[in-house]
């Protein structure tokens, strides 16, 4: 009986490696995974605090418009919740996005959250502040300026690595910190709100999010951010499928020096992969600084520009995973109001939750390969029995 139990667990564990191993549904079976392991751990965690998971769970959902709340206040409903998560959605995608063009050419872009910080700073000093532009050329403009100054920035990374050889992850840690008190110091220099502390609120005309727009009765706030995001996601998503430019990437990020000894330009490629990421972290600030919000904290990064890098990976590295891993990190992060209030329990608590989330979904790779170790164990197993059955039945002939 034993034994048979210990065949059937072994059974088990030998499908759901193989689940998590299979090379073309991975991308897909290991992500729901982690998932899976953070509603187990999360669900335990808000028992142990006495609450209810299910109302947690759901009072995510309702706070981001996916579910109905017990109350809304004047001009509110599920659609102007739903429009409030897509303008939270929009930064993080394009933020997950810059990191996933890098991280596909073999580079660790770290440094999102100065070059979102930077190109929003920007696009705030020349246009944000300009009152009398009329929106049909601000908002092109600010886009513009957030393309421009994160492909510069990305740029002048990947020379550095190309170059110098500097490594990407170290040049984009100091170039962070100079940017966040450099910015800083302008902004309570010359930029800085006395009430709010923050920098000067800029001109509706140039911020990329419509507010207090009536959609069905409700007043809602407009992201046009989140066309560019989905945009770019199936753009990055061409690129790197159906274009020789993405496949040089890909073949750099796989093997260097086989992409050299193939004849792709490296250096060229590298320089070109952290200034497009740059890009796409430009346009992330400039939705997020003029778009999410209207204002820069000084001296604070976004902590979403490192929350993309799990967003990233829980997306297997994918723009269109990418997409849905956006999705799921939002609910978590812009519901977590809603869910403190109800449950009467610390907004820290969601934070946890979705840090619990955030840690799974950087692991996903470690799952693969202890799922991979075990499928080896079991095979080196299985043909050390049949070496021993060969011989014994060997030994039996003779």
């Amino acid at each position: 009986m034993k034994n048979e139990k210990r065949l059937n667990e072994k059974g088990l564990k030998a499908r759901l490696a193989r689940i998590l191993t299979h090379e073309k549904w991975s991308g897909i079976t290991v992500p729901i995974f982690c998932i899976i392991l953070m509603l187990i751990v999360s669900s335990v965690l808000l028992l142990l605090i006495g609450k209810n998971p299910l109302t947690a769970f759901y009072s995510f959902l309702a706070g981001n418009g996916f579910a109905a709340k017990a109350s809304y206040g004047a001009g509110s409903g599920m659609m102007s919740d739903f429009f409030q998560f897509l303008n939270v959605m929009a930064p993080m995608l394009l933020a997950a996005l810059a990191f996933i063009f890098a991280y596909r050419c073999g580079l660790f872009n770290i440094g999102i959250a100065g070059q979102m910080l930077l190109s929003g700073f920007m696009a705030t000093i020349t246009v944000g502040y300009m009152q009398n532009l009329p929106g049909a050329l601000a908002r092109p403009l600010v886009i513009l300026i957030g393309i421009v100054v994160g492909g510069l920035l990305g740029a002048a990374v990947g020379y550095l690595k190309y170059r110098f050889n500097i490594h990407e992850v170290v040049s984009t840690i100091m170039i962070n910190y100079i940017i966040s008190y450099t910015t800083g110091f302008f902004i309570n220099a010359k930029f800085i709100d006395p009430v709010s502390r923050a920098s000067k609120v800029i001109s509706s005309q140039s911020r990329l999010t419509l507010t207090k727009v009536n959609v069905g009765g409700y007043l809602c706030n407009l992201p046009m951010g989140i066309i560019i995001a989905v945009v770019m996601a199936f753009l990055v998503y061409f690129i790197f499928e159906k274009t020789v430019f993405g496949f040089e990437l890909k073949a750099v990020g796989s093997n260097r020096n086989a992409a050299r000894y193939s004849g792709i330009n490296v250096g060229r490629q590298l320089v070109f992969a952290m200034m497009i990421s740059g890009m796409l972290a430009g346009l992330a600030g400039v939705t997020y600084y003029l778009g999410y919000t209207n204002q820069i904290l000084p001296k604070t990064l976004a902590g979403m520009g490192y929350d993309a890098i799990a967003t990233a990976l829980l997306g297997s590295s994918h723009p269109i995973g990418a997409i849905f891993s956006s999705m799921l990190i939002t609910v978590f992060q812009n519901g977590s109001n809603y869910m403190s209030s109800v449950l009467g329990v610390a907004k820290e608590i969601a934070s946890v939750i979705t840090g619990i989330l955030l840690l799974f979904s950087a692991c996903g790779g470690f799952f693969r390969f202890l799922a991979k170790g075990y499928l080896d164990k079991l095979a080196f197993q299985k043909s050390a029995d049949e070496k021993a059955a060969a011989k014994e039945k060997g030994g039996d002939r003779t």
